[in-house]
């Protein structure tokens, strides 16, 4: 009986270890479109896509973190994922660009940590363009909140960016022999502020485990920016709107 008892108990420990290692993640996906300037400076305004994926819950054996119901608000300082698509500059599609190099489509991956009240949140998000730039970008930001109902919260806040020299290099840019094909004076762009502006944001809770997300920002271009003969052809102030539908996830808890 004793043997019998003491197997059940081994039993049940090895169970709850396994279940206490097994992996868990949460997380919310959303995706959309967005409305932004064809290029950095640009007069013209295109569609294209854009996304987003939070993590809110990670279990890896004993290491955990977060909350496996993505539902809750975490509050106080924490971890987030960064993530931007930048659309890709052909001149074939802009005469103004003639004579200068294609830049491609850019993915950015990156990390960030960030500061969460009930009234206020702050973060700053480190990115690597992964596909596309390959070179580093950070932005700053902090958002007033302002819950309108239970499934309704609206933010608004200041956004800085700050760029590599390879990053300012790629965007604005004009390097000597793309000054002889295009016409425009040769220019080395460095990095440091980038652009300075502000964003206003809402979430909607449809219900169960989805949402809807909606941005509109204006920035203004900053330091090397500002001054590339690139953006002296268009605009040095830029906006942008977005709308995404979003669903939370919870696997493996």
């Amino acid at each position: 009986m004793k043997a019998l008892t003491l197997g059940m108990a081994l039993a049940t420990l090895t169970v709850a270890a396994a279940a206490q290692a097994e992996p868990g993640v949460s997380f919310t996906f959303g995706a959309g479109t967005s409305l932004a300037p064809a290029y950095f400076g640009s007069d013209d305004y295109e569609f294209g896509p854009t996304g987003t994926v939070r993590l809110h819950g990670l279990q890896i054996g004993q290491f955990s973190f977060g909350s496996p119901d993505p539902s809750v608000e975490r509050m106080g300082w924490g971890l987030r994922g960064a993530f931007r698509y930048l659309r890709s500059r052909e001149a074939a599609d802009h005469p103004e660009l003639t004579g200068l190099a294609d830049v491609d489509a850019a993915i950015e991956l990156g990390l960030g940590i960030g500061y969460e009240a009930e009234r206020y949140r702050a973060f700053a998000d480190l990115r690597y363009g992964v596909i596309g730039h390959e070179s580093f970008v950070a932005e700053l930001g902090a958002d007033a909140k302002l819950r309108a109902s239970d499934r309704l919260t609206l933010t608004a806040g200041p956004r800085l960016l700050i760029g590599s020299d390879r990053y300012a290099a790629t965007y604005f840019g004009v390097t000597p022999v793309e000054s002889v094909a295009s016409g425009l004076p040769a220019f080395a762009a460095e990095g440091g502020l980038l652009t300075a502006g502000v964003q206003i944001g809402m979430a909607y809770d449809l219900g169960g485990d989805w949402g809807l997300e909606g941005t509109v920002g204006y920035a203004w271009l900053q330091g090397d920016a500002a001054d590339s003969p690139i953006t002296a052809m268009g605009s040095r102030t830029q906006g942008t709107a977005s709308l995404m539908l979003t669903r939370r996830f919870t696997l493996g808890y």
